[in-house]
C-alpha cells in the first residue's frame, strides 16, 4: 500500500534524512588511500548513533540474502556496484567507491547514496559518476504531482542510455516512510506515462546505478550481498530520498 505523508511527517523525515546526509559527508571526508572500509563504517556509525538514530541496514535480511547485513553502510568498490560489505579492504589510489547509508529517527527513515573517487580520479570514472548524477537530477525533476512513476523511470533511463551506460531495472528506487523500503517501486528505466500517479505527500528514494561497460547484468559474490558487474566494468550509484510536494520535489537527505 502506498502511504502519503502529511507536511509534518515530511518534515520529520527531513530530520532523518539530514542524519543520512551528514553520515555520507563524514564518510567521504574520511575516505583516503589506505583507509579500510570497516573504518568508514565506524565513521558512519558514530554519526548515525550519535544523532540518536538507528540503522535500517544493520541486521537487515531481505529474501535474496543468506545472512543479515553486518554494516550501517554499503561500501562498493570499483566493479562492486551495490550492497558491498564494509570489510577489511584498504582503499587504493584511483578506487571508485559507492557508499549507501540509511537512518531511522523518531520512527521515520531516510536513504541516500553517493559515488566518488579515492585519490587520483580516472577520467572514465568521472564521466560515469557525472552521468549517474545527471540521471538522479532528471529523475528528481520528474517527481512532480500529475506525473507517473514511469516518467521518473524514463527520465533516469534516458540519461543512462544516452551515455552508453549499463542500465538495470532491479534494485532501483522505492517508497520510503516508516520503513526503508515501501511501495511504490521506482525502476531505473521504463516508459513515460505508466504506473502510479504521483501525488503530494509521496516520498520515494530515487537511485540510479549504472555500469560503465554498457552491460547491465551482475553477479553476486559468495558473501550473498555484493553485486558485481559481469564484465568487470565499474559502477556508480547516486540516491536521494525525495518528497513530492505541490511546490515540486524536495530532497530530504541533504546534510
Amino acid at each position: 500500500m502506498v502511504e502519503l505523508k502529511t507536511p509534518g511527517e515530511v518534515e520529520a523525515m527531513r530530520a532523518a534524512g539530514r542524519v543520512v546526509g551528514q553520515a555520507l559527508a563524514a564518510v567521504r571526508e574520511a575516505a583516503a588511500v589506505g583507509v579500510r572500509l570497516d573504518e568508514l563504517d565506524a565513521v558512519a556509525r558514530e554519526v548515525v548513533f550519535g544523532a540518536g538514530a538507528t540503522s535500517p541496514f544493520l541486521g537487515y535480511q531481505p529474501r535474496f540474502a543468506d545472512s543479515p547485513f553486518p554494516g550501517v553502510i554499503c561500501a562498493s568498490v570499483n566493479d562492486a556496484v551495490l550492497h558491498g560489505i564494509p570489510g577489511p579492504y584498504a582503499l587504493q589510489d584511483g578506487d571508485l567507491l559507492s557508499v549507501d547509508c540509511g537512518a531511522v529517527l523518531d520512527g521515520w527513515a531516510g536513504d541516500a547514496a553517493t559515488t566518488f573517487s579515492v585519490g587520483t580520479p580516472r577520467p572514465q570514472d568521472e564521466t560515469l559518476v557525472a552521468a549517474t548524477r545527471e540521471a538522479l537530477a532528471a529523475g528528481i525533476a520528474a517527481a512532480v504531482p500529475g506525473n507517473k512513476v514511469g516518467d521518473v523511470s524514463a527520465a533516469i533511463g534516458a540519461v543512462g542510455h544516452a551515455h552508453g551506460c549499463g542500465v538495470n531495472t532491479e534494485f532501483g528506487g522505492h517508497g520510503v516512510g516508516r520503513t526503508m523500503h515501501e511501495e511504490p517501486s521506482v525502476p531505473n528505466d521504463g516508459r513515460a506515462g505508466r504506473g502510479l500517479r504521483l501525488k503530494p505527500g509521496l516520498v520515494v528514494a530515487i537511485e540510479p546505478w549504472f555500469t560503465a561497460g554498457g552491460n547491465p547484468d551482475y553477479r553476486i559474490d559468495p558473501d550473498g550481498w555484493t553485486l558485481r558487474s559481469v564484465d568487470g566494468s565499474r559502477g556508480a550509484h547516486e540516491e536521494h530520498t525525495v518528497a513530492v510536494t505541490a511546490d515540486g520535489p524536495v530532497i530530504l537527505t541533504l546534510p
